[in-house]
This record gives C-alpha cells, sequence and structure tokens, in this order.
C-alpha cells in the first residue's frame, strides 16, 4: 500500500508547476533552458516598452479606466519579470532547495509514519498548486474573452480598436482576421504570464508545506524520545539525528528567505499599488454605462492580487508557528527521566526554536497574518486618497 502511495506522490512540488518552471527557464538541467531564458527576456522587454508608450500617449486622456488598466498591466509585468530574475540570479541555491527536498523524500521512504506525513504535505501542495493556477487562468479567460467575441469593425477609424492589453503597438491592423490574432497572441501572452506568477506562488507554497512536513517528523521524533533506551547508544544516536534533522530545516528555510525576501520585498510594495489600482477601477466602474463589463475584468485580478498577498504572509505566520511548536515538542518530551547531558541538549533545541523560522519583506519585517492586514489597510487608504483627487 505504502509502494503505491509514494509512486503517485514523489515530491511535494507538483507536476505542474515543474512544467512552468520548465517554461520559464527556471527548472535546472532542462536542454532548453538558454532558449527559454532569451525568449522571456525579449518579451518583457518589448511588452513594458509597449505598455510605457501606451501610459505616456495616453496620460492626459479623460478615460481613466483605461489608463489605470494599463498602469495595473504594467505593474503585473514589472513585477513578474524581475521575479523571474531573481529566481534565475539565485539559480545555486534552488537547486541546492530541490536536492535537499530529494533527499529528504529518500530518508522517509524506510519509514510509514514518516512518509505518511510528507505525502499528506505533498498532496495539500498539489491541490493548492492546481487550484492557484486555475484561478489565475479564469482571471485572464475573464478578463480578455469578451473583447475577442466582441463585433469591432477595423475600418472605423474614429474609434480607438480593444485590445486585451493597453499597449501602443508599432503596426496598424487593417484586416479583421489580423485583428483576431493579434488578440489571441495576447491572450497567449498574458495568460501565460499570470501562470508565472501562480506559479512562484504556488512554490512557495510547496516549499513552506515541506518544511513543515520534516518539522511534523522532528517532533514524532522528539515524542519518542522517551522510548528509546537510556542504557546504550540508541538515545544518544537518536538525539544526534534530532540535532542534524532541526540544523537542516534551519538551512533549508535560510536558503528559502534567501531565495525569497527579495521577491516578498516587491510583492509587499506592488501589491499595495495593485490592489489600490484594481480596487479604484471596481469602484470608479460602479456607475459607467458598461458597468459590469468592467468589474468582471478587474474583479478577478483584484482577487488574484489579494489571494498573491495572503498566501506570502500565510507563508510566513506557518513557519513561525511551526518553528515555535518544535520548542514545545522538546519541553513536552519526558526530559525528567534523561541523563543530564541529553537534556542539556534539548535545552539548546527549545533555545534555537524560540528564534522562530520566517521569511522577511527585503530582511526588514516578518511576514505575517498581521502584516497582510497592514496591506489591505495601506491599500485601502490610498484608494480613499484616489477617489477624493477623481
Amino acid at each position: 500500500m505504502r509502494a503505491t502511495k509514494v509512486v503517485a506522490c514523489k515530491s511535494t512540488i507538483s507536476r505542474i508547476v515543474k512544467c512552468l518552471l520548465i517554461l520559464y527557464g527556471i527548472w535546472p538541467n532542462i536542454p532548453c533552458i538558454t532558449f527559454c531564458k532569451i525568449f522571456w527576456s525579449i518579451s518583457f522587454i518589448i511588452i513594458q516598452v509597449w505598455h510605457y508608450q501606451y501610459f505616456l500617449a495616453h496620460f492626459y486622456s479623460n478615460d481613466i479606466f483605461d489608463l489605470m488598466d494599463c498602469l495595473g498591466t504594467f505593474i503585473g509585468y514589472f513585477k513578474l519579470s524581475i521575479k523571474i530574475i531573481v529566481f534565475w540570479w539565485n539559480q545555486q541555491i534552488f537547486n541546492q532547495i530541490l536536492r535537499t527536498m530529494a533527499e529528504d523524500w529518500k530518508e522517509c521512504a524506510n519509514n510509514d509514519i514518516e512518509m505518511r506525513k510528507v505525502i499528506s504535505k505533498a498532496k495539500i501542495s498539489h491541490y493548492v498548486s492546481n487550484a492557484i493556477i486555475t484561478l489565475h487562468t479564469v482571471a485572464v479567460l475573464s478578463y480578455g474573452i469578451n473583447i475577442i467575441l466582441t463585433d469591432v469593425d477595423i475600418t472605423d477609424r474614429m474609434i480607438e480598436i480593444p485590445h486585451i492589453m493597453r499597449m501602443e503597438f508599432p503596426f496598424d491592423i487593417k484586416t479583421q482576421s489580423m485583428y483576431k490574432f493579434v488578440l489571441i497572441i495576447e491572450l497567449i501572452q498574458l495568460l501565460m504570464s499570470s501562470w508565472g506568477m501562480g506559479v512562484i506562488n504556488a512554490l512557495l507554497i510547496a516549499l513552506t508545506l515541506h518544511i513543515g512536513g520534516q518539522i511534523d517528523i522532528l517532533r514524532c521524533w522528539l515524542t519518542e524520545l522517551e522510548s528509546v533506551e537510556s542504557t546504550d547508544k540508541h538515545r544518544s544516536n537518536m538525539i544526534k539525528k534530532i540535532i542534524r534533522k532541526h540544523q537542516k530545516i534551519i538551512y533549508f528555510t535560510e536558503n528559502m528567505e534567501t531565495l525569497y525576501t527579495l521577491i516578498a520585498l516587491l510583492q509587499f510594495v506592488s501589491n499595495v499599488m495593485m490592489i489600490c489600482v484594481l480596487g479604484f477601477l471596481i469602484i470608479t466602474a460602479l456607475g459607467s454605462p458598461n458597468a459590469t463589463e468592467k468589474i468582471i475584468r478587474s474583479l478577478p485580478y483584484y482577487s488574484v492580487t489579494n489571494l498573491e498577498a495572503f498566501i506570502f504572509c500565510y507563508a510566513g505566520e506557518y513557519l513561525i508557528n511551526k518553528s515555535k511548536a518544535i520548542g514545545y515538542a522538546a519541553y513536552d518530551s519526558a526530559w525528567y527521566n534523561m541523563e543530564p547531558k541529553d537534556r542539556h541538549i534539548l535545552l539548546f533545541i527549545i533555545l534555537r526554536s524560540q528564534k522562530c523560522l520566517t521569511l522577511t519583506i527585503g530582511k526588514m519585517m516578518d511576514l505575517s497574518l498581521r502584516r497582510f492586514t497592514s496591506i489591505m489597510n495601506s491599500a485601502g487608504s490610498f484608494i480613499s486618497v484616489l477617489l477624493a483627487m477623481q
């Protein structure tokens, strides 16, 4: 039975997350990694330039919805490009994280209880990853499918041809078939970029849950410490095993922190702006003639942006609580029945667990659910300012 479960679930990182990481040139030892990096580098530069040109050309436009929509998309693409560049820059750290995860799964292969714990975390990770990617897909389709289905007269030069992304294209669209082709390319590009935003968040959840599974295993070892015979070397070996596992968890979290701290800083700043812009678009659309269409375009992205902020803050809160649980498990063990040298070692484990494992925003602030509250409060304040300036 256990062998069947292992075959069905071999990693905390789901298959869809791995495929998307390959697409963005992040997954190691892939032959097409150089091509993927070149493709996305050129794509980001071109799209950002076209967004910037559109923003300058329509800066004094009376259509505030289109202008803010362009600004929101521009921020989204800029955020995605920085995230992927951070992963490319820290490729060796990411490779070390993957190697550590593979070692952890291999170590659990001979123990049913430990394997059940990591498989449980992996299943949750896979469900959450699929949900995140699905939500990002739905958000893009609801954002752009209505424009594709709309019948637009290309020959009418008195109107501005609607596009899915607010960009200033360096060519003229003269035929209906060419217009539909450009819209489909826009939708595909936006869909792939949205997947990129989702996969970074899904990977964070997978890494966080992997750490949670390893901490649960460590807590089981601390609980079983009393039953280990103290007359031989078994207890001493068990304590050494616990120390090595704890140190491995700490190193893993430090690598994860190095990988995500700059991304969290970017996420913290950009999400306040994105929530502010998208919230402003939804509120201002309420009194317009085509309010339903505008809300359908903006509301899914508003939900996804809030979800991104929540995922980062929840991951930080999860690590804080899990690291505290190590100290509680060590204190709840039968340390009073152990030899003095073993009690001293447990004391060091308790002291080390008091320095919580956490993710930070640019090494400045810890990510937590309280930080998520501050993000929402800041965004709400800026929305009020924009509405007052309207």
